[in-house]
């Protein structure tokens, strides 16, 4: 502890971000800038799209509005800052802001994972108990399940943020990363971050495990009553109704399983490599899965193509 205090403490950090590959930050710059404006735009128009019209206002597509004005939300808090590192060599930003994107972005991906659980509840019981479904789906079961989602998502980021803000910051404060991404900042912490870890393994556990086997169980049981359908036509119906869900689901949680799941790289030289690899596919999580999501819920749902 001695050799803490006589540190100086961080009072802001340096993001690396693309800067050991300068010849790629301008095309990337163009790239995710374009990616921004399509999911602006194709989100905003879907929020429009299920406000504005009456056919839209059902259980489905309050979630769907739901996921759309989040992945704005999620986008925002962390897209700008990318590009302005791209367009800045070793972007500094203050100790406050960058725990303030931090919960921001975490509160975001956390209030996802839940939400598309819940949405894998509502596409179960519009296949499974379509007859029931207007009563066990309305307005005061669907919106309290949209609030627990957003409620879980930011308590998580609460308890998480808060965790990392109080540990001390005394040597080395550059971030290797595109934004102040959790375990990047936890890797410059000067005390034991044992309690932070643990406390990341039951999130994870809760906001990614539980939607997971929860979205397996409702799609093990959807799949098997869309099989007893006897007609191919009401079977190709029913499927349609929960495709883009199924869809944005593999695309979220693939991503997710490939960037915290794939081995680490043992050899020296190659840990360049992976390191751009691990800040691409990054990217991949945070700019390219909110971009398809409309693009997904436009292409297979044809409610949504007459709107």
């Amino acid at each position: 502890m001695d050799r803490f205090n006589q540190t100086s403490p961080v009072v802001g950090f340096i993001l690396l971000g693309l800067s050991a590959h300068p010849r790629l930050e301008k095309t990337f710059f163009v790239l995710i800038l374009s990616m921004y404006l399509v999911i602006l735009l194709g989100n905003g128009v879907l929020i429009l799209v299920t406000i504005l019209d009456s056919h839209l206002h059902t259980p489905m597509y309050f979630f769907l509005g739901n996921l759309s004005f989040l992945d704005i939300c999620y986008t925002t808090s962390s897209v700008p800052l990318i590009l302005d590192s791209f367009l800045t060599p070793r972007k500094t930003i203050s100790f406050s802001a960058c725990f303030g994107q931090m919960f921001l972005s975490f509160a975001m991906g956390a209030t996802e994972c839940v939400l598309l659980g819940m949405m894998a509840f509502d596409r179960y019981v519009a296949i499974c108990n379509p007859l029931r479904y207007s009563v066990v789906m309305n307005k005061a079961i669907y919106i309290p399940m949209a609030a627990g989602s957003w409620a879980a998502g930011i308590t998580n980021s609460v308890v998480q943020t808060s965790q990392a803000m109080r540990l001390p910051f005394c040597g080395d404060n550059v971030i290797n990363h595109f934004t102040c991404e959790i375990l990047a900042v936890l890797k410059l912490a000067c005390a034991d971050i044992s309690m932070n870890v643990i406390s990341m393994v039951v999130a994870n556990v809760i906001f990614l495990g539980v939607p997971v086997l929860f979205i397996f169980v409702s799609y093990v049981f959807i799949i098997a009553t869309i099989l007893r359908i006897p007609s191919a036509e009401g079977k190709k119906k029913a499927f349609s109704t929960c495709s883009a869900h199924l869809t944005v689901v593999v695309v979220f949680y693939g991503t997710i399983l490939f960037m915290y799941g794939k081995p680490k790289s043992k050899d020296p030289l190659g840990e360049d490599k992976q390191d751009l690899s691990d800040k691409l596919t990054s990217l991949f999580y945070g700019v390219v899965t909110p971009m398809l999501n409309p693009i997904i819920y436009s292409l297979r749902n044809k409610d949504v193509k007459a709107a």
